[in-house]
C-alpha cells in the first residue's frame, strides 16, 4: 500500500475506486465498506483509494472540544488498512480552509481532478463540503457531470454490524476491552518505547516496563489492571498491565506499565506493543506496599487463569 500525506504527492489514477472517511478503529462496519472497495477495484481493473483525514475533523470544526481521543494512531490505522488490501491511502491534513471548501470544488478539484475517481463508495449518511452541505443528492448530480459511478452502502448493511467508533471509545473508557475487541475484530493496543521509571515494582517482586505513548491524541483505557500480551519484534509475551496514578505511593502522574511474565531483560528504549485482552479490576489505594503485593499476587493468578482458559 502506498501512503500519501498531501495531495501534491499523489499521481492521478486512471481507474480510482474511492471511499472517504476518518475510519477511526477500522471496526467491523468500516471493514464492510473497505471489503467492498477492494472487491470493486479488483473486479473493474482499478485501484482502491481511501481518503482519510488528520487530525479528526471534529477537532477542527469544534476546537472548544478537545476531549476526543482516537482509537488508532495514524500508523496503526495505516497498518490495518494495508492488511485489508487497500492500494492507496491519502492522509490529508484537515484544516479550517479544507473544512470550508464548497462541495462542488471538493468533488471537482480533489475527487476528480486530483484522485481521478471512476467509482465512489460512501456510507448512507456521508456528508461533505462546507457546513456538511453535500450529501447523496449532490453526489448523484456530480457523478453524472464528471462521469463516475456512485455506490451508497445502505443503512441496513451498516446497522447490521451494530458498531460505531463512539461505542468503542465508550467501552475502552469504561475498561471494557473485551467488548471493544468484539466490535473492532482485533485487540485494542498501545504502542511506545519503554522508559525508565522509579523501579518501585522491582522492590516488591513485580518489576514493570513503563511505556511512553507519544501520540497525545491516542485513547488510553480506564485506570485499572489488565491481562495483556506484549509484542517485541517477533516475540510475544504474556503479562499484566497497570494504568493509573499509583495511589498507594501517592503518585502524581498517570502511568502505563506492564509486568511481563517469565521475562528478565533490560529493554529501555525498545518499542513494545501491548494488546489489551481482559479487564481484571479497578485501581484502588491500598494501606501499604505489603497489601499491594498481596493483591498483585492475586492479580497475577487471575491473569494466568485467563490465559489458561483462552488456550
Amino acid at each position: 500500500m502506498k501512503i500519501y500525506h498531501h495531495f501534491s504527492e499523489f499521481r492521478k489514477l486512471n481507474k480510482a475506486v474511492v471511499t472517504i472517511g476518518t475510519f477511526d478503529g477500522v471496526h467491523h462496519g468500516h471493514q464492510k465498506i473497505i471489503k467492498r472497495l477492494c472487491e470493486t477495484a479488483k473486479a473493474t481493473g482499478g485501484e482502491s483509494v481511501i481518503l482519510t483525514f488528520f487530525p479528526h475533523p471534529r477537532l477542527i470544526i469544534d476546537p472548544e472540544n478537545q476531549d476526543l481521543k482516537m482509537i488508532n494512531t495514524v500508523r496503526e490505522k495505516a497498518e490495518i488498512l494495508e492488511q485489508l488490501g487497500v492500494d492507496h491511502l491519502i492522509i490529508t491534513p484537515f484544516t479550517r480552509d479544507f473544512s470550508n471548501m464548497p462541495p462542488d470544488e471538493y468533488v471537482r478539484d480533489i475527487l476528480v481532478g486530483t484522485i481521478g475517481v471512476k467509482h465512489l463508495i460512501v456510507g448512507y449518511d456521508h456528508r461533505f463540503g462546507k457546513n456538511r452541505q453535500g450529501g447523496m443528492p449532490q453526489l448523484e448530480a456530480f457523478s453524472r457531470q464528471y462521469h463516475f459511478t456512485l455506490e451508497e452502502i445502505p443503512e441496513q448493511d451498516i446497522n447490521d454490524v451494530a458498531v460505531s467508533s463512539t461505542k468503542i471509545r465508550k467501552a475502552l473508557m469504561n475498561g471494557e476491552v473485551a467488548l471493544a475487541a468484539k466490535y473492532l475484530g482485533y485487540y485494542f493496543s498501545l504502542r511506545g518505547p519503554v522508559v525508565k521509571g522509579d523501579k518501585i515494582g522491582r522492590t516488591i517482586g513485580y518489576p514493570t516496563a513503563n511505556i511512553f505513548i507519544e501520540e497525545t491524541y491516542k485513547l488510553i483505557p480506564s485506570d485499572g489492571i489488565y491481562a495483556v500480551t506484549i509484542e517485541m519484534g517477533d516475540e510475544t509475551f504474556r503479562g499484566m498491565a497497570y494504568i493509573g496514578q499509583r495511589p498507594t505511593i501517592n503518585g502524581m502522574t498517570r502511568n502505563i506499565e506492564v509486568n511481563i511474565f517469565d521475562f528478565n531483560r533490560e529493554i529501555y528504549g525498545q518499542e513494545v506493543k501491548m494488546n489489551f485482552m481482559a479487564f481484571l479490576r479497578h485501581d484502588v489505594k491500598f494501606t501499604g506496599l505489603e497489601a499491594l503485593m498481596e493483591q498483585l499476587g492475586k492479580d497475577k493468578e487471575a491473569t494466568l487463569a485467563y490465559f489458561n482458559k483462552m488456550s
